[in-house]
Parts: structure tokens; C-alpha cells; sequence
């Protein structure tokens, strides 16, 4: 694996710790700027809208600019967003902050795929895609835990202005290791939209809402099942959320070499495992040891697929792969949400603080349902193509002997 895929992962790590070390740190950041705990959910929100606005729209206006350009353009704007993080005064500001700094989350790793996958042969390009995305699974195993013991112990500002300063080293990372490319050419916004045209990209994005959602329900509600129903202390339950970012790092890892052999195998295997172990962990929560052996193999599970999702919408959308990999990050983020929301919806419906997993492992299998059409159209495409060739040849085979 080239060395350039080092900056892309540290800018992974911290976009990573910048999204999700706000739910650590949100107790403190609302009692600083004297919110409810409702109101302060917002500063997550606002970073998920920013990822799903800026993804398409900053990858639209950065497509005749240079791939290298662009990922340092993205990285300037995440360093100013997190450092206004930083310094915001009121919460309106922080916002405001939080939503810049979600901007460039989506076009970053969307231009980043695109760029790992440039870097390798054609039978690699899934695993260098899952070593950028190593840096994102890092980041909840070390950045997000660091980041809140640092916000605890010494104010939440000092969390973001760190993350600027990764953001800083990101920059100067990818200024120094990622080698120039050509700059686009015959690039338009009608072209780049054409590849939206394809059922299999729109299969692509169901396959994410849905299988991704499935993990993102039961990881939303996790404390309270851990210390609820496990019997685990808050200060362990810290400790299990690492567990669970070495799960999603060793997935993402394994995920990546299988899917350069067999993506849509890969997405099989895994979204069936993960619908399976969030089954599992409904009984094995009861367990202390039993439900830490589960916390890993779902965030395992759910991440393994993430390389091979990546490398398949850049099959399915060759006319716009940067636009293409950035809607995926877009998809991520309803994924984040409709798992939230159906995960909660079941809880406040009385069905008990376990039932997010049942959520989830039906949306993991309406992820699997998803996949295996697209599988499907894949095996009819490549039977119907040789035919269509086949009649093509045909009459010029007879003109010929007719001459």
C-alpha cells in the first residue's frame, strides 16, 4: 500500500473524532453554554446536515479542480470549522460551527476513494479504500475516547482546537505524500449526473440506508443497554465503545482484502452476520462477556461492507466517481439517522431497551434483500451483453457470404 494512503488516513482520524466525540462531550458542552441536552443535540444534527449538503454540492463545484486541490481544500475548511467550534460563544455560533465543519466530510472521503483507488492496481483498489477508512475506525477507538477524557478534564474547546491541529497535519500530510494527479477534463454537471441514471447506483445507496442503519440503531442506544442490562460501570462502557472501533478497524481491515475477490459475496456474508449477532445480542446482553464478544462483532459486521460499497458505486458510477463516493457519505449519515430514530421509536413505544437490535436486524436483512437485486441485475447484464453481441455480428457474417 503506498504511504499516501497515511495522509488520507490521518484526515480520516479526524473527521472521525470531530463527528463522533460530540456525543461524549455533550453533558459538558451544554452545561458551558446553558442548554438542555435536547437543544445540544443539535450540534450533532447540524454536522450530519452539513455532511449531506456539502457532499454533493462541494464535489459538483470542485470537479474541474485538481483531486489533490481538492482534498486540501476540504481539509481547510474542516480545520476552520473545527477551530470555530473552538472559539463559538453561544450556541446559535456553535451551530453554525458544527454545521462547516460537516461540509467537507462527504466530498473528502468521496474525492479520497477515488484517489486511494487511483494509487493501486484494479485488484487492490477495495483494500487502499479500507486503509483510508481505517483512520475513520481509529478515530473511535483512540480519538473519540482521548478527546472526551481531555474535554472532561480540561474544557470542551480544548477537544476541537486538537482537532483542528489534526487537521493542520492532515494538510501538511497530504500536501507532502499524495502525488499530483491530471486535472479533469470533459467534466460537466450534466455528465456527472448521468451516472444517477443507473438502477444499480440507486441499489447501491438503498444497501447503505438500510444495512448501515441497522448498525447505527443499535450503536445509538448502547449505554443504556450496557449499564442497564449488562451491568456494566459508565467508566467500562467507555472502555467497550474502543472495543467496539477495534471491531469496525479489524472489519473494515478483512472487509477490504475480500472485497477486492468477491464485493457482492462479501456484502452477503456480511450483512447476513450482522442481522445475525444483533439477533444474538438481544439474549447475550444479559451477559457481561457475552455482550462484549457481541459489541465487537457488530461493529465488525457492520463495517466489513464499507469497502466493498465504496469500490462497487465507483464500478457503477465511472462517469462521476468522486460525486458518486461522496453521495455514499450523504447516505451514511440518513443511514446514522433513520437507524437513530427507529431505534428510539421502539424504545419510547415500550418494547424495552433491547429492541433496537430487532430494528436492526430487519434492516440488515432489508439491506441483504437490496444487495441480492443488485446482484441479480449484474448476472442478467452479463448474460444479456454476449447475446446482444451475437446479433450484432450476425448480419455481417451473412453479407459477407452472400459477397
Amino acid at each position: 500500500m503506498p504511504i499516501a494512503l497515511l495522509a488520507l488516513a490521518i484526515a480520516a482520524f479526524g473527521i472521525g473524532t470531530t463527528e463522533f466525540v460530540m456525543m461524549g462531550l455533550l453533558p459538558d458542552v451544554a452545561s458551558n453554554l446553558h442548554v438542555s441536552i435536547s437543544d445540544a443535540g443539535g450540534y450533532i444534527s447540524l454536522y450530519a446536515i452539513g455532511v449531506v449538503v456539502g457532499a454533493p454540492l462541494l464535489t459538483i463545484a470542485g470537479m474541474r479542480a485538481r483531486r489533490k486541490t481538492m482534498l486540501s481544500s476540504m481539509l481547510v475548511l474542516f480545520t476552520v470549522g473545527n477551530l470555530l467550534s473552538a472559539l463559538a460563544p453561544t450556541h446559535g455560533l456553535l451551530l453554525a460551527a458544527r454545521f462547516v465543519a460537516g461540509l467537507p466530510h462527504g466530498a473528502f472521503f468521496g474525492v479520497g476513494a477515488v484517489v486511494a483507488a487511483s494509487l493501486v492496481a484494479a485488484d487492490k483498489r477495495a483494500q487502499a479504500i479500507s486503509m483510508m477508512f481505517i483512520g475513520l475506525t481509529v478515530a473511535n477507538i483512540v480519538g473519540v475516547p482521548l478527546g472526551t477524557l481531555l474535554g472532561q478534564a480540561m474544557g470542551w474547546r480544548w477537544t476541537f482546537g486538537l482537532v483542528a491541529v489534526i487537521g493542520l497535519v492532515a494538510l501538511a500530510a497530504v500536501a507532502a505524500l499524495v502525488p499530483q494527479q491530471p486535472k479533469p477534463t470533459d467534466v460537466s454537471v450534466r455528465g456527472e449526473l448521468k451516472a444517477f441514471r443507473r438502477p444499480q447506483v440507486w441499489l447501491a445507496f438503498a444497501i447503505v440506508v438500510f444495512g448501515f442503519a441497522a448498525t447505527f440503531s443499535f450503536y445509538t442506544y448502547i449505554k443504556p443497554v450496557l449499564t442497564d442490562i449488562s451491568g456494566y460501570t459508565p467508566t467500562a462502557v467507555t472502555l467497550l465503545l474502543a472495543l467496539f472501533g477495534v471491531g469496525m478497524t479489524v472489519g473494515t481491515a478483512v472487509g477490504g482484502r475480500l472485497a477486492d475477490r468477491a464485493p457482492m459475496r462479501t456484502l452477503y456474508v456480511f450483512l447476513t452476520l450482522l442481522a445475525v449477532a444483533l439477533t444474538a445480542f438481544v439474549f447475550a446482553s444479559h451477559s457481561a462477556v457475552l455482550a462484549a464478544v457481541n459489541v465487537f462483532l457488530i461493529g465488525a459486521f457492520g463495517f466489513a461492507a464499507i469497502p466493498s460499497i465504496q469500490a462497487r458505486i465507483l464500478d457503477q458510477a465511472k462517469e462521476a466517481p468522486a460525486l458518486g463516493s461522496a453521495s455514499i457519505q450523504s447516505t451514511f449519515n440518513i443511514a446514522n439517522s433513520l437507524g437513530a430514530y427507529l431505534g428510539g421509536l421502539v424504545i419510547a413505544g415500550g418494547f424495552g431497551l433491547t429492541s433496537p437490535s430487532w430494528v436492526g436486524a430487519l434492516l440488515a436483512l432489508v439491506g441483504l434483500g437490496f444487495a441480492v437485486v443488485s446482484g441479480q441485475l449484474d448476472r442478467r447484464s452479463r448474460t444479456a451483453q454476449p447475446a446482444r453481441v451475437t446479433e450484432r455480428a450476425e448480419p455481417v457474417a451473412m453479407s459477407e457470404v452472400s459477397g
